[in-house]
């Protein structure tokens, strides 16, 4: 007879899930690489208009381009108060998912904990039986040799 874990359809439930949320995670973790670089992005625009603008402004520039640049300005500024939003609800929304994966990784490694404890309780037993029956084969030498 061989070694059957009681819990093996749970165990692969467990790792199934643990699996499942790897990837949802995962997702998790592309969205917020995406949010963070668009809000990059629109930093680094920002700071390039700024250096540009001043430039400008060193060498002469007309009023009218000066406000042209102060409400793309700030309209650029919405636009990365907007991302800074989405990047904050994107690390914590990784985050929940992260403690998530975590809980279920811990799930599973318990499951293989126990599952490591029986087979080590199944070997002590099985080696019980061995030895009982070479005992009883040695027994019935003897006795047959007497």
């Amino acid at each position: 007879m061989g070694f059957t874990y009681k819990f093996a359809k749970l165990l692969e439930l467990r790792e199934s899930e643990k699996e499942n949320q790897a990837l949802v995670y995962e997702k998790a973790v592309q969205r917020f690489k995406e949010v963070a670089e668009k809000l990059y992005e629109l930093l680094k625009k920002k700071e390039d208009l700024e250096s540009y603008q001043h430039e400008k402004i060193r060498t002469g520039i007309q009023v009218h381009e000066i406000r042209f640049h102060q409400k793309y300005l700030m309209n650029l500024q919405k636009e990365i108060d907007h991302y800074q939003n989405l990047v904050i609800q994107a690390r914590h929304h990784m985050q929940f998912e992260e403690k998530r994966l975590m809980d279920k990784n811990i799930e599973v490694k318990k499951f293989e904990k126990l599952k490591d404890k029986e087979y080590e309780k199944y070997l002590r037993e099985r080696i019980v039986e061995e030895t009982k029956v070479m005992d009883e084969i040695c027994t019935q030498i003897v006795v047959r040799e007497k």
